[in-house]
């Protein structure tokens, strides 16, 4: 028999596939045997690309965090920090994107899948004259609060209005929150943006080698 033309079992097939059955009926769906079966093809085979169901599960969320962040197109300067807003923005749409596979990342997604974003990070922040000494601080800084916010969001789930980061509450009970929201005027998806600009703009406007060795003195 000839054998077809292309393979049947790629690894890029396998994650889309993947991800399709994630995002239309959740992380407890998915399984080797349902893949296999959407896929129209055998449960063993898949083997022959993955070792096993974590192998794929880091292929995803090599995917969602990687591959599918669009890097930004700004040139290097004195407003380097809406760089890594926008970077940020694009990392929150690509894993929203995929929210119901969002807690396999917390599992799944070694720091190493990130490295080549935070290589083209430091070359940027060196060409806008950013310290080099601040350049893990702030590397740091933003994985933390793209990843935390992120996932925490993806958690929450989509039943939320665009303009609430909090659920509905008593506001007799929370008078003072309930204040707090009224006077926001910015969406979720902005509020994300101005956690991590008020980030980079306090980092840009400290010396954090310098303020932490006088804040812990050895």
């Amino acid at each position: 028999m000839a054998r077809p033309p292309k393979a049947l079992i790629t690894r890029e097939k396998v994650v889309s596939a993947s991800l399709a059955i994630i995002d239309q009926d959740g992380l407890d769906a998915f399984s080797l045997p349902r893949l296999a079966e959407e896929m129209g093809v055998s449960a063993p085979s898949l083997y022959h690309h993955f070792a096993d169901k974590n192998a794929i599960m880091s292929a995803i969320a090599h995917y969602i965090a990687g591959v599918s962040v669009t890097k930004p197109r700004r040139p290097p300067g004195p407003d380097w920090p809406e760089y890594l807003v926008a970077f940020g923005l694009n990392f929150r749409q690509a894993v929203l994107r995929h929210r119901n596979a969002a807690p396999a990342l917390l599992e799944h997604l070694p720091r190493e899948v990130l490295l080549k974003s935070y290589e083209d990070a430091a070359v940027f922040l060196k060409a806008s004259g950013v310290p080099v000494h601040l350049h893990a601080a702030i590397l740091d800084g933003v994985e933390t609060i793209c990843i935390g916010a992120v996932l925490s969001e993806a958690r929450r789930g989509g039943r939320r209005s665009p303009r609430s980061a909090f659920p509905a509450f008593d506001r007799a009970e929370f008078p003072h929150l309930a204040e707090a929201v009224d006077a926001n005027d910015l969406t979720v998806k902005e509020l994300f943006a101005e956690r991590i600009r008020s980030f980079l703009y306090g980092v840009a406007n400290s010396d954090v080698r310098g303020s932490t060795a006088e804040r812990f003195p050895a």
